[in-house]
């Protein structure tokens, strides 16, 4: 049932994303160029600081836009599906980002794991993951360069999980994961992006620490005139002794003005662990 709905609902979004590139296919050349000009004005030349028009990933996203300018706003609802080999897990994230000046953002987000059946002993237990607190800052934006950089910091209270609320300390440890962005447009369609920093893990339980790096490189087009496009990410998490890396292909489609949906697959290149993935998330945009 879960492979089926999964299925359909891609095959909903990429008919729709389909139909609205054909459309956009029928202009001509120059018709298209004045397009993706004057979208790339709207973005970036209102009255403000400086802003480039960058396509975010939808699977590891940026806390904001970057270059982001005071008073953006933003909600996200996230809802997954991954098959590992023992047991499913479902995830679901709601997430809210905001620019309090310009160039810096914020969020918060609380993000959910759930696992259907227990009947497994190596099933985990359902649980919020925890408090996650971010920011993003961006030092350099260059409108003649079409590149942005940015530094950021986000900050993971973990949480224990449902069944031992009552039982056991509420928080078991933080995660510290600073990292740093790259972003480049290639003319007006392609855009690229740099996403790294290491993700350290303290549990309070034994007073250990474990740390990973991430890579997550990422390449887009975006649909002329439009705010669709289609993309891949590449998540990497190397360790000391392993090294994993997820495909994801992805795309997105706008069906309102301020509301766009974007939906993700992940192919792991190695199956240790778990096989294939799904990720839909549900983007809204207040005051657009």
């Amino acid at each position: 049932m879960k492979n089926i709905l999964s299925r359909t609902l891609y095959f909903t979004l990429l008919m729709t994303f389909m139909s609205v590139n054909l459309t956009t296919a029928q202009t001509g050349k120059e018709e298209k160029t004045t397009i993706d000009s004057l979208y790339i004005e709207e973005i970036q030349d209102r009255k403000g600081p400086a802003k480039v028009l960058h396509a975010e990933p939808l699977y590891i996203d940026l806390i904001r836009d970057l270059g982001a300018r005071k008073g953006e706003k933003e909600w996200n609802v996230g809802f997954g599906l991954t098959d590992n080999n023992n047991y499913d897990e479902y995830l679901a994230l709601v997430e809210y980002e905001w620019a309090p000046i310009d160039r810096l953002g914020l969020e918060v987000e609380l993000p959910f794991t759930f696992y259907p059946s227990n009947k497994n002993a190596n099933t985990p237990a359902s649980k919020l993951n925890g408090l996650k607190l971010a920011a993003q800052y961006s030092f350099f934006v260059s409108e003649k360069c079409k590149t942005s950089l940015a530094i950021g910091y986000i900050h993971e209270f973990e949480l224990t999980d449902f069944s031992s609320y009552g039982n056991a300390k509420l928080f078991t440890g933080n995660i510290y994961n600073p990292f740093f962005v790259a972003a480049k447009r290639w003319g007006n369609n392609i855009h690229t992006l740099l996403y790294t920093g290491p993700a350290i893990q303290h549990h309070f339980h034994d007073n250990s620490s474990f740390t990973s790096w991430q890579i997550n490189s990422n390449f887009h087009y975006m649909i002329p005139g439009t705010r669709n496009f289609i993309g891949i990410e590449f998540n990497k998490e190397v360790t000391k002794t392993d090294f994993d890396m997820t495909i994801r292909p992805q795309m997105r489609v706008s069906v309102a003005e301020n509301i766009l949906i974007g939906i993700v697959t992940g192919i792991p290149i190695s199956r240790e662990n778990e096989r294939f993935s799904s990720f839909l998330r549900l983007i809204y945009e207040p005051g657009h």
